[in-house]
């Protein structure tokens, strides 16, 4: 017998917690999360006790405590502590979940001369008792050539046998050729589940869609949407999905 369990997930890059107006506000990032009702949620360009300009939060903890989720974090920028002793300030991605987070770990994605380097966060939660595989990833933004091997990369990665949701700001449009190759893996859940152009960028006058989830392995699109808010530069796309098992 097969049963179905629904799961509300949410991508959304918070560009530091800075908003679209210049503003540093955490709370505000944390109460557009709590409305999506999302259950897991991917972020990307997450700070952690890294600069000034995000007031050396530690901003996947400071998340997760505030709305009582469990995290995972992948650095893909590792500085090192700013003073002695200190915590090492870093940047990549994060999941937030409702449900246990099993295990996880952070893969280092291509980079070319002169990129950022960009990594792939891979974690396994227990969706009331579906273990299904969630990728964070936030790709290189100037280079189709770099994303293109960075989505080769991920897919490699995400060969395995688990239900898999793919998350992140791809930084591609649907006409790309990078769009195109994840597309031959994973479903497009707004393709598939969404009204309208989707487009997630940015925030004030959204001309793109560059921000994604896609899924794989029995994990079934129901609907998806998008929040209009101006705690980022991006606004955050939520999905309903159904998830099939024993």
């Amino acid at each position: 017998m097969t049963l179905e369990r629904t799961v509300t997930v949410a991508t959304y890059n918070i560009h530091s917690g800075v908003g679209a107006d210049g503003r540093l506000d955490l709370e505000r990032l944390a109460g557009v999360l709590e409305e999506t009702g999302a259950e897991v949620v991917a972020l990307q360009e997450v700070d952690r006790c890294r600069r000034e300009e995000s007031g050396f939060a530690d901003q996947p903890l400071w998340l997760a405590d505030r709305l009582g989720m469990e995290v995972a974090f992948g650095a893909n920028l590792d500085l090192g502590p700013a003073a002695p002793g200190g915590p090492p300030r870093q940047y990549g991605t994060a999941l937030l979940s409702r449900h246990p987070i099993t295990s996880h770990g952070n893969a280092l994605l291509p980079r070319f001369p002169g990129g950022e380097q960009r990594g792939l966060l891979d974690a396994v939660v227990d969706v009331g008792g579906h273990a299904t595989r969630f990728l964070v990833t936030h790709l290189q933004h100037d280079n189709p050539a770099e994303r293109l091997a960075q989505v080769e990369a991920i897919l490699q990665h995400a060969d395995a046998g688990l239900p898999t949701v793919l998350l992140g700001d791809l930084n591609a449009r649907p006409d790309s050729a990078e769009y195109a190759r994840v597309t031959e893996c994973f479903d497009d859940v707004w393709a598939v589940a969404g009204q309208g152009a989707g487009h997630t960028f940015d925030a004030l006058d959204p001309h793109m869609r560059i921000d994604y989830i896609l899924t794989r392995g029995g994990v079934r699109p129901l609907t998806a949407r998008l929040v209009r808010t101006a705690a980022s530069d991006h606004l955050p796309v939520v999905a309903a999905l159904a998830l099939s098992g024993p």
